[in-house]
């Protein structure tokens, strides 16, 4: 029955759905309206059953569509995976890795493994893109980079995810000269009454799905920036106060330039570790250079974790 489906069928009948017409499909698809629909009568024809009601404006899925589509969407997934391992069997050296990176992320421990792939692969050529929070995902899904490095845990279909470490999270600080400095004495713990008259620094996550979007807020009066740097220089001139990760402040807190703000929902325990992710789209081929950089990660953070045993 059907020996005649074809995978492009399967493609058109996904994007008519996630585009919302015929018309907006055939756009993105760089095609003829007519063709699609020649392709989604061949489909429907095949499977002897109907795909769209298409009484309406726009067309809208049948109760056997609305069935059938994650089932499209489940073979199209396996066929980019298919044929991304085919292509990586004859594939050579890559020229060049873009790399989204999350700037939670340790980055002085990624910094030394760039340095060590460089040295080692000088041919390749290397390009990092400053990609926050949800950022990383966007950039990999829509092809602007090869590989994501993010503290994000991503569950889209289309990506191949890999755990490559924990680190300590988020530390909520303010400068020593900042007025939350004197409140924090002996306190168990601020609540958001007692933030509330303190302006709060956050970064806003910069994706076009999640665009203004912040996360941890606690007071009522906020200051967006768009990078942790920023965010770091502001609130070191106590021009409020906010989370940054414990790498980046660690030399601030122990040299009493920063002091950190105990917040009342950890009732004193330490906040959670982030995670650590290597992310790709499981239809690009994860070539040899790729391979090597991903490699380099998971053994210098598996040393890390071996010498924090040691010491244990």
């Amino acid at each position: 029955m059907l020996d005649a489906l074809t995978l492009d069928q399967l493609r058109v009948f996904v994007a008519i759905v996630d585009h919302g017409s015929f018309r907006a499909a055939a756009r993105v698809l760089g095609r003829a309206q007519s063709g699609l629909s020649n392709a989604i009568l061949n489909l429907e024809t095949e499977l002897r059953l109907p795909l769209f009601d298409r009484s309406q404006h726009r067309p809208e899925l049948t109760k056997a569509g609305a069935t059938l589509l994650a089932e499209a969407r489940t073979l199209l997934i396996k066929a980019d995976a298919l044929r991304a391992k085919a292509n990586g069997f004859n594939q050579g050296m890559e020229s060049a890795l873009r790399v989204a990176l999350d700037p939670l992320l340790p980055l002085p421990d990624i910094a030394r493994v760039v340095s060590d792939f460089t040295l080692s692969h000088p041919g390749v050529r290397v390009e990092l893109v400053t990609a926050p929070m949800t950022m990383a995902l966007n950039l990999v899904l829509d092809g602007d980079c090869d590989l994501g490095l993010t503290a994000a845990q991503e569950t889209d279909a289309h990506i191949a995810s890999e755990a490559v470490a924990v680190f300590p999270g988020m530390v909520p600080v303010s400068a020593r000269e900042h007025p939350l400095a004197a409140a924090v004495q002996g306190s168990a713990g601020l609540t958001t009454v007692d933030l509330a008259d303190h302006l709060q620094i956050v970064v806003a996550d910069p994706s076009a799905e999640q665009q203004g979007v912040s996360y941890a807020v606690f007071s009522q009066q906020t200051l967006r920036v768009s990078d942790i740097a920023t965010k770091h220089a502001l609130i070191l001139a106590a021009a409020g106060w906010g989370h940054l990760p414990l790498w980046l402040v660690r030399a601030d807190l122990d040299e009493g330039r920063l002091c950190e703000v105990p917040l009342a929902t950890r009732n004193g325990l330490p906040g959670p570790l982030l995670p650590f992710y290597a992310i790709r789209r499981i239809d690009r081929v994860r070539g040899p250079a790729m391979e090597s950089l991903c490699n380099l990660l998971l053994a210098h953070f598996r040393g890390q974790r071996q010498a924090t045993s040691a010491l244990a």
